[in-house]
Parts: C-alpha cells; structure tokens; sequence
C-alpha cells in the first residue's frame, strides 16, 4: 500500500488548480490549532478539511517552504543591490580637530605657536564607467538567481503538497476500508440473527451458530485494525502538516467515480516532452545553468581594465586664519632720498595706512576656501597572483556542475515518467481484474448464503465465501483510488488541470 500511495503524492501540484471548494479559513502559523479551519460553530465538532485547506495549512508551516521563502527573499535583496551598484557611489565627510601647541595653520600651512580649531568637509562621488561588464552582467545572473530560487521554492511547496496529499489519500481510502469493514460485520450480524432463529427452531445445527459468531468476532477485530489505520493516517497528515496530533478533525471526501479502462492516449515521450518544459524544478535548474553561464562571464571582467570617474568638493576652517583690515590711521614713513641742485639730500615722506588682524568668520572661510575637482582613474591589472583567471576557471567548473545538475534533474524526471507510467497500466490491469474478482466472489457469496440458509452447506464454507469477498472489496476501494490517481499524475506531468 505504501508503495501505491507513493505515486499518489505526484497529484498534489495539480490539486492547486483543481475544481474543490470551498472557504479558505485562517490557521495559526504556529500550529497550535486546526479550529480555524473549521466548519462548525460548535467547540466540541471536530474541523472538518478539503484537501487544498491541508495544503494551504502544511506549506504555512513547513520550516523548508519558509526557508525557501527566505532564500527567495534574500536573492530579491542581492538583485536591488547590484542594480544599485550601476548609481554612482557618493560619500560625505568631516573632520573637526583641536591642536595645541606647535602645529600647522591648515588655512596657510604655516607653523604657529597656538591652540587651533580647525574643521575639514569632503562630498566625493565616483562613477564606474567600465570594468568589463561587471556590473551588468552581476544584474543579469541575479536576475536568473532570483527566478531559480522561485521555482525552487514552487518545486519544494510541490514536494510538501505531496506528502500531504498521500497521507490525505491515505486517511480517505482508510476510511473507506473502515466503512467497508463495519458493513461486513452488519451482514454478519443479520445471518447470525436468522441463524439464531433457524437453531431455535431446531432448523439448523448449533455449530453453524457458533461459526457465524466466530465470524461475526473475525469482522469486529477488522474494523479496530480499520479504525487504527485510519488514526495512524491522521497522525501521518497532522504530522506532515507540521500541527500537533491532538487534534479532533475529519477530512472531505473526494468524488472519485469508478474510473473506465480506456488506454492512456499520452506516450511517455509526449509526457516528457510537456513535463520538462513546465515543471518548476526543471526550470531553475535551467536558470542556474544561465546564472552560472554570466557567473563565468563576471569573473572574465576581472582581466579587463577597470575606468571610473571620481569628482570632489572640499572646504576647511581654522580659527588660526587672519585678514588685514585697515583701521583708518596712518604712519608717515621715509621712502629715501633725493639730492636737489644744491647738492642737498633731502626725505621723500610716504603716509602708510594701518591694518589691524582680525579673524575670519566660518562662514566666509568656508566660501573662500570652497574647492572642486574631477579626475579620471584607470586600473590595468597586470598580475595579481592569478587570481583572476583562477576566478574564471572556477566559474566554469561552477557553470560544468550546473549544467549536470540540470542533465540529472531530466534524467530523473524521465525515471519518474517511465516508472509512473509503467504503474499505471498495472494499477489498470490491477483494478480490472479486481473488478472481475468481486463479481465473481459476489455471485459465489449469494449462493454460499441462499445454500447455508437452505442446509446444504455449514457456515465454515458460507465464512470462507464471506472473507474472500471482503477482501476483494477492500482490495477494490485501493485499486480504485490507485489507478484513478495514477492517472492524474501523468495529466500533472501533462501540466493539465485536476478534475474529478
């Protein structure tokens, strides 16, 4: 049975876009409760859940979907910012500084015997104009990395939708077989009623009552394995959807027809073709391949120069910077002398204004010492130890890994195809000949009965005809739910819509 609900999980995908219904209720993203999911207004109803409800509930909790999540999360972060990285990068700077002492008047670069409060203000920006691509193609490989981390995360919820839906098959076809179990036990229980009647009247043997009653105790050890298989199932599904088992629920019932027997009319070649296409694990091993194709192609910009334009403003404050101001006075000084035609050295007088030395205002130094500059600065790497071009080898073997990472993903994908397909012809072949054996066995149990209620046979041989008929019946229901979902995981690998 395990190996028959396996297949099963492949439908989950599918069950995303299928025609269940019904109301979306909000569940605790810590798992504490499935009340919220509930149905009934009443405490002591148990929830009652359809399949996408499980789904929706497991993948809220599920730690690898919320990593997943994460890492989607941080490659959205890593693409920003390398689109932020073609902007030019501006910076701001100051200094503000005290000297005591001995020191440099940063306003003339003369030596002075002060204490000075100086100040220093830089805006700078620079702009990379080329470095072999870098820059773009690290904005194209994120770009690629972020879709390849998306279709991850759509491959994993997938994976967890999965085990979902085969524990939920599980509890379904567990209960089916349970139901299936408690009618065996009612025709039990009714024979054995007659069978009482007909040994009171003296009309049978006592030993058939006795077979009927050993029987009737086989069916009721039936419904407790039943009933186990069914609780075990529930643990299973509760567990897979990450909610603690103490948990009182039921699960919807999907409306499975009995299935025809027509033959699948996709090839395994036609299957393959639409899977390979549309699967989102296939896809982002394609977009790693093409992340890593531009991971070789980063790496190669290291071998080329590298051009950027840098520009700056610039301003400085000292509280040592003087200016001469006149103070309205004036000195009368001797320039020389000049012998007149007497041979007389006579003065030549000058009136000198003063000047006093007074501080310059911050604002005005500012203003004044306010400077600008643009520059262009090329790097050639010439050697560099080889790292480089050991940069580019290891991004090729790095684009090698990927692109058979991507050749086994198909490779399993077609495995996957060939052994889903191959199970499905023999769940058909399976369910028809299950069905021929239920026919079978219920004639032969309708003429076991009216033979045990005639005389003709005793009960042992009306039990053996009763047993080999529960059975098929219980073989049927798996049979049943086997073939049908079978064939929805081909139409999942056809990228088809679920629908029952």
């Amino acid at each position: 049975m395990q190996v028959a609900w396996k297949s099963i999980g492949a439908i989950v995908a599918l069950m995303l876009t299928t025609s269940l219904t019904g109301t979306y209720a909000q569940t605790n993203p810590n798992a504490e409760s499935l009340s919220g999911a509930a149905t009934a207004s009443s405490a002591s109803t148990p929830a009652r859940l359809n399949l996408l409800q499980c789904i929706e509930i497991a993948q809220q909790n599920n730690i690898t979907v919320r990593q997943g999540q994460l890492t989607v999360a941080n490659s959205d972060l890593q693409l920003h910012q390398s689109r932020l990285n073609l902007l030019p990068t501006t910076s701001f700077q100051t200094n503000q500084g005290i000297n005591g002492g001995y020191s440099i008047n940063p306003q003339s670069n003369a030596f002075v015997q002060q204490t000075i409060h100086s100040s220093n203000y830089q805006l700078n920006a620079s702009f990379t104009v080329y470095n072999g691509m870098v820059l773009r193609n690290t904005v194209k490989q994120n770009e690629l990395t972020l879709q390849a981390s998306q279709q991850e995360l759509n491959a994993t919820k997938n994976n967890v939708s999965l085990t979902v839906a085969q524990n939920y098959l599980n509890v379904l076809t567990g209960t089916e077989q349970l139901a299936v179990a408690r009618r065996q036990a009612e025709v039990t229980q009714a024979q054995l009623d007659r069978m009482q009647r007909l040994v009171s009247a003296g009309s049978a043997p006592e030993a058939n009552l006795y077979e009927l009653r050993a029987t009737l105790a086989s069916n009721q050890v039936d419904i407790v394995t039943a009933q186990n298989t069914v609780d075990l199932a529930k643990v299973a599904l509760l567990q897979s959807m990450n909610v603690p088992i103490n948990q009182d629920f039921e699960v919807e019932p999907v409306n499975v027809p009995d299935p025809g027997l027509d033959p699948y009319t996709a090839s395994v070649q036609q299957l393959y073709d639409v899977a390979s296409s549309t699967l989102p694990e296939i896809k982002g091993a394609d977009m790693r391949v093409k992340s890593a194709m531009l991971g070789v192609q980063v790496a190669k910009g290291g071998l080329y120069p590298t051009l950027s334009l840098n520009a700056g403003l610039s301003t400085i404050y000292s509280s040592a910077a003087t200016k001469s101001t006149p103070n309205g006075q004036t000195i009368q000084q001797t320039l020389g002398y000049f012998t007149d035609p007497n041979g007389n050295n006579l003065p030549v007088y000058t009136n000198s204004p003063q000047y006093d030395r007074l501080g310059v205002s911050y604002g005005n130094q500012l203003k004044n010492n306010f400077s600008q500059s643009a520059s262009l600065f090329l790097r050639v790497p010439i050697f560099q130890g080889n790292l480089s071009r050991n940069r580019v080898t290891t991004a090729k073997i790095q684009q090698q890994t990927a692109e058979l990472t991507a050749q086994n993903t198909r490779l399993v994908l077609r495995q996957q195809i060939e052994t889903a397909y191959t199970n499905m012809r023999a769940a058909a072949n399976k369910y028809r000949a299950t069905q021929v054996q239920v026919s079978s066995l219920e004639k032969a149990f309708e003429v076991a009965e009216s033979r045990l209620n005639a005389g003709a046979i005793n009960a042992t041989d009306y039990t053996i005809a009763k047993t080999n008929l529960d059975r098929a019946r219980a073989s049927l229901v798996q049979t049943k739910y086997d073939y049908v979902f079978r064939t929805k995981i081909l139409d999942y690998y056809q990228n088809k819509p679920l629908s029952f």
